[in-house]
């Protein structure tokens, strides 16, 4: 079993072992036994609290591998608003409700469920389902290690 311990910032021209789809609640585990699609068992021993993105690199212990992290394609639901105003409106609701949710200036997006649906959809928004990559905002106390 390989153990990563260390982060790297994102490059994607460095060299790595392999990589490693992970959804974006898997990302939030910074110490967890993890398998890789070909079948490879990795174990993350990070800091308490570290949350992975998107092009991360970890170095394993003993500096012999490197593997990226990707973001995982998972069932999200993003919502689109007629005016910048509904969208907020929408934002607010899903942040009262303590949602992982990921801005964007034309959409919001978060994991699939049948009743934020159903609230996005009476509030005036446009909703589809889909099956994307998912990268919620971290919160005003998340671990910010680099800029994305």
């Amino acid at each position: 079993m390989l153990i990563f311990t260390q982060l790297k910032p994102p490059n994607r021209d460095a060299a790595v072992t392999f990589t490693l789809a992970l959804t974006a609640e898997e990302r939030t585990r910074s110490r967890h036994r993890f398998e890789t699609e070909d079948g490879k068992v990795v174990f993350l021993h990070l800091p308490r609290g570290t949350v992975l993105h998107d092009g991360d690199i970890l170095q394993e212990e003993t500096h012999s591998s490197s593997i990226r992290i990707t973001a995982k394609p998972e069932l999200v639901l993003t919502a689109f608003a007629q005016t910048p105003l509904l969208l907020l409106r929408a934002a607010y609701h899903l942040g009262n409700r303590h949602v992982p949710v990921e801005i964007t200036p034309t959409y919001l997006r978060l994991s699939s469920d049948s009743v934020l649906h159903t609230m996005l959809e009476q509030l005036g928004l446009e909703v589809k389902e889909e099956i994307l990559p998912f990268q919620p905002e971290l919160g005003a106390y998340g671990q910010h290690h680099h800029a994305h």
